[in-house]
């Protein structure tokens, strides 16, 4: 009997029959770690939810501050302009500050009593002028104008008027003192104020303890920077203003337009801190409020504005403008606005300066280059 042959040796797998090898990895989560995550999940939540609670709770606090300081590095030149002459830092802050608040007292014992008068005079006025207006424009273009429906849509009722008027006619102190938020506002603007000034160098040195060596160079120099363009912008404007404030008030006094005190002070701090517009706007309202006395006083008025306007860019601007910084036009007349959607009417006046120091830092350490010669031809 014969055996069968053996089978050749096939191999036991062929490239044909191979069936790819699938490794399966299994993923297992550390409790440790997972107990970890959640824990720092929670802990981020919580830490958010505190730190929007006490924003939203100290952001009238925070404001503050922020006035606090940008009132600090205004009279900054002032102050370091004293302790450069040897006199401590502390006591020359207090020299600025008497002086200063010295000045604020005078004018309220001069004129307090006739602004706040002329003021709630100048509130219940509105209303009438309105009519005024709306009658001479009928009457003089034929138009058919409502000042009922004018004076409604502004919101401007007989009890709002009255009480806005009666706030006013308790003067300013007298407002200031009847309110704990204002006394509180108050007091905290000028203690902080106070201290940032006559604290500046001590403070300065703190904040730079915590940065590396190498940055705290860059940090000293963007502070002082700041400090000096942007506070030798807002004391110049404070001044500007203050001269043009004065200039508007003799002059209104002298041809009698309702309201001069007021009116006068409008003009001169308006045209000072709302740029471009700023000078129209002081011109137009007190006109628009002397047209229906005597109309004579809108000439007067504008002759008045456009000699002084030359005056000042020629004799005041630069010598108080000597040290300070100029912004375009465009971007200051946007910070006023995007700071008096912000903050209000003091967000208005705050907006340039904190601009300032921007755009200082912006130009001390950005770069800049020279436009290419071939679009000369093509911008």
């Amino acid at each position: 009997m014969s055996e069968d042959p053996a089978p050749p040796d096939v191999p036991a797998d062929t490239p044909d029959e191979v069936e790819p090898r699938r490794s399966v990895q299994m993923v297992a989560l550390d409790p440790t770690f997972l107990r970890r995550s959640v824990l720092i999940i929670l802990v981020g939540i919580l830490l958010f939810q505190i730190l929007e609670w006490s924003a939203v709770r100290l952001a009238g606090f925070l404001f503050n501050l922020l006035l606090a300081w940008l009132l600090a590095i205004s009279f900054d030149p002032l102050v370091s302009g004293l302790a450069k002459r040897g006199m401590p830092r502390a006591l020359a802050t207090a020299v600025v500050a008497v002086g200063v608040i010295t000045g604020i007292v005078i004018f309220l014992v001069l004129f307090g009593g006739a602004l706040a008068s002329q003021a709630t005079a100048l509130v219940l006025s509105v209303p009438f002028l309105i009519v005024d207006a709306v009658s001479w424009l009928n009457g003089t273009f034929d138009a058919r104008i409502d000042p009922a429906e004018i004076t409604s849509n502004l919101n401007l009722t007989t009890q709002q008027l009255a009480d806005l008027a009666g706030s006013l006619a308790g003067g300013l102190l007298g407002v200031i003192s009847s309110v704990f938020g204002a006394i509180f506002s108050f007091v905290t603007i000028v203690v902080f104020s106070f201290y940032f000034s006559a604290s500046a160098p001590q403070i300065k040195r703190f904040l730079a303890s915590w940065l590396k060596p190498e940055r705290q160079v860059v940090f000293i120099e963007v502070w002082d920077i700041s400090v000096r363009k942007a506070g030798g912008f807002v004391i110049s404007k404070l001044a500007l203003a203050t001269v043009a404030s004065a200039a508007h008030v003799a002059f209104f006094w002298i041809i009698d337009i309702p309201y001069w005190l007021p009116m006068g002070i409008f003009a001169g701090f308006v045209s000072q801190f709302i740029p471009t517009i700023g000078t129209y706007i002081g011109i137009i309202v007190p006109a628009f409020f002397a047209a229906f006395n005597d109309p004579w006083d809108v000439l007067w008025i504008v002759i008045f504005a456009t000699i002084y306007q030359q005056i000042e860019n020629y004799i005041f601007s630069p010598r108080i403008s000597t040290a300070t910084m100029a912004i375009n036009s465009g971007v200051a007349l946007a910070s006023v606005f995007i700071g008096a959607a912000l903050f209000g009417p003091i967000g208005a006046v705050i907006g340039i300066p904190v601009v300032a120091i921007v755009i200082a830092v912006i130009e001390t350490y950005g770069r800049r280059y020279e436009l290419d010669p071939d679009l000369h031809d093509r911008i």
